[in-house]
């Protein structure tokens, strides 16, 4: 075998073993990744129950119910779809009908998202940029204002 041989195939055993690692860390990953969907990408796609997500949106104005404390119940929408969700616990002071929001759970086998974090823009200028990202794209969300 000559040098040159012994080097490329000394290159490509690393190789194997770095592409071997690699998956094997997205494998072990793949029950930790949250993906991120609008109340849209929900309706039109077959998520199963018990499927961690993350939501965002703006809450749906007259959709918020706090009759059950500590269990908070709302929507949040898109402009085209809208999303049930229950929350216990407390919401972020900046929590409004109208406002931008990601509510992070578990999606129920009924459609609705058990959230256990609910994310609320923390002022006037901004909007977590995979929701403002989505408002954006159905015509939503104008960088500013909702319309």
């Amino acid at each position: 075998m000559t040098r040159k041989q012994k080097r490329l195939s000394l290159l490509a055993a690393a190789g194997l073993v770095l592409g071997a690692a690699a998956g094997l860390i997205l494998y072990a990953l793949n029950d930790r990744i949250v993906f991120f969907y609008t109340p849209s990408d929900v309706s039109k796609q077959t998520i199963g129950p018990n499927t961690r997500v993350r939501i965002g949106g703006l809450v749906d104005v007259g959709s918020v119910d706090k009759s059950a404390l500590p269990i908070i119940r709302f929507a949040i929408t898109d402009g085209e779809a809208k999303l049930s969700v229950v929350y216990k616990g407390s919401l972020p002071d900046l929590f409004r009908e109208g406002q931008g929001v990601v509510s992070e759970g578990v999606i129920t086998r009924d459609h609705v998202l058990q959230a256990d974090t609910v994310l609320a823009k923390h002022d006037e200028n901004y909007m977590p940029k995979e929701v403002a990202d989505a408002l954006k794209a159905k015509g939503v969300w104008q960088g500013g204002a909702p319309k």
